[in-house]
């Protein structure tokens, strides 16, 4: 709050004030000055999403006073907040700072469908190379299984049906368009200043885009993470999850290496497709750090549907052959004839050439940006939400963080993320849905628990005549009855999780 004064001794921070200071949220304030005095008011708006103090609209008058001590005001800056990196958790911070009261700039590199070093967009990851475009390509590639399924139920086609990959490309990019343009005026509509370029940390207060400085009282990076290929001879010929969002054509054969979420997710996606699909593995299993028992049966299911896993599997080398095609040479041999080759070999944060070393920020070997538990940097003014941190790199979370920082910073509400019991989705095929402790993490924590599963095939493939079951397990705490996990794998696993 407000700076105390020598002459006349003053401070803003009686109850009636800060009861008044609490109601009444603002943004893009005028400021009168009075005396020694600003006094900063908004007319009425109404702001959709806003973090509600209380439920109705209303508006705020809030009383500043100068300082004549010597320490750093407002004014002395071009922001109270300078966000660098408009994903989920960068765009929730401004928005809710700038619904707070806060003067806010968000800077981010302008729109491409494939990040860069000079392409991101607004929206971010999860927007524009993650969960919505893949969700749209998941989509698509079902309808294959689901026109295999409705046979049983009397649908004939005289034709085979057939898959246009332009049209699919062309809408969902035309999507990505009206997304980036939707996150853009949520946040002009906020009154925060969008700044388009690339933002680098000069020193803790100025961030430099593209030849031109601003200062801010904080600065927040929420840059997210991009795909991570290892070196080795012949990555040069290898695509990413980005570039596997954005083929101008069907892959006829394709390798995907890895064996995380985002391996599985493209490996049914190019199935539905109708690719020939093989997964390289270095593990016995996929889906590291998922129960156990969902690891076997996603792997079961996914295999019937004619995808190909090579398990203890480690690539060495990528080939090109002078026809074009690949191959992929690993610890137990060569194999031949693929289209594409693609590495979901994890993600790194974003935070190259940021200036960020330079300043003192604390990073991990991976670039991770380390911050105590308000998301704060070790360098004071400097905060950090979302993937950049690597703690917990989903969406939902990083919204979390951002919210959380906004009400820390702007709200006086010191403000923890919650990290307990967060729901997470697989969106392979069939999708997974969990939340809470896998069972050996149960037992490790709680010892004796209750575990009730139920493997069964569901009523549509009774009559569809096509293999399709659904898993489900529950994990309960013996000594107290408490629900400690949830898992299940089947049609629709995700939607019915987030549910609870």
């Amino acid at each position: 709050m407000a700076a105390s004064l020598t002459n006349p001794k003053l401070t803003f921070s009686s109850p009636a004030f800060q009861s008044l200071y609490k109601r009444f949220p603002i943004r893009n304030p005028s400021f009168l000055s009075v005396g020694s005095f600003f006094i900063q008011s908004q007319t009425l708006s109404f702001l959709p999403l806003q973090p509600p103090r209380s439920p109705s609209h209303y508006r705020r008058f809030t009383a500043r006073a100068e300082s004549e001590n010597g320490s750093a005001e407002r004014r002395n800056y071009d922001f109270d907040l300078f966000t660098i990196g408009a994903g989920s958790g960068g765009v929730r911070a401004s928005r809710f700072a700038a619904n707070f009261g806060a003067s806010v700039a968000v800077c981010e590199l302008p729109f491409a469908t494939i990040s860069s070093e000079t392409a991101g967009g607004f929206g971010g990851t999860c927007v524009l190379r993650g969960c919505v475009p893949k969700k749209l390509l998941v989509y698509s590639s079902k309808y294959s299984h689901e026109f295999e399924e409705s046979g049983g139920f009397g649908w004939k086609y005289d034709v085979e049906p057939k898959h246009d990959w332009s049209i699919m490309m062309a809408n969902k990019n035309a999507e990505l368009q009206r997304l980036t343009g939707i996150y853009k005026n949520i946040l002009k509509n906020a009154g925060v200043t969008l700044i388009e370029g690339r933002g680098k940390v000069l020193d803790p207060h100025t961030v430099d885009v593209d030849g031109k400085r601003y200062t801010a009282k904080h600065i927040l990076v929420s840059v997210g993470g991009r795909p991570y290929i290892p070196d080795m001879p012949g990555s040069e010929y290898v695509i990413d999850s980005d570039a596997a969002l954005d083929l101008p054509s069907r892959p006829k054969k394709i390798a995907i290496v890895g064996g995380g979420y985002i391996a599985v997710e493209f490996a049914g996606i190019f199935n539905g497709l109708k690719s020939e699909v093989h997964v390289f593995i270095r593990q016995k299993k996929v889906l590291r750090g998922f129960d156990e028992e969902i690891r076997d049966f996603v792997a079961e299911q996914m295999s019937l549907k004619g995808i190909e896993f090579h398990t203890e599997e480690s690539p060495e080398a990528i080939l090109k052959s002078s026809d074009g095609s690949l191959s992929v040479r690993t610890n137990k041999g060569t194999f031949d004839g693929f289209s594409h080759v693609m590495f979901a070999t994890g993600r790194r944060p974003n935070t190259k050439n940021l200036g960020l070393e330079a300043v003192g920020v604390k990073m991990t070997k991976s670039g991770a940006i380390e911050v105590d538990e308000y998301s704060r940097s070790s360098v004071p003014s400097i905060w950090a939400v979302g993937d950049v941190t690597n703690r917990l790199n989903l969406t939902p979370v990083a919204l979390m963080e951002g919210g959380a920082l906004a009400r820390t910073l702007f709200a006086d509400e010191p403000t923890k993320p919650d990290y307990r019991a967060v729901p997470s989705a697989v969106f392979c095929q069939p999708p997974i849905g969990q939340v809470g402790l896998t069972e050996e993490e149960a037992i490790q924590k709680y010892g004796d628990v209750d575990v009730f599963t139920a493997n069964f095939r569901p009523l549509k493939a009774t009559v569809s005549g096509l293999p399709d079951r659904v898993f489900m397990k529950l994990i309960v705490c013996v000594k107290t009855n408490k629900v400690l996990g949830l898992h299940m794998c089947g049609e629709d696993a995700p939607e019915i999780v987030q549910l609870l």
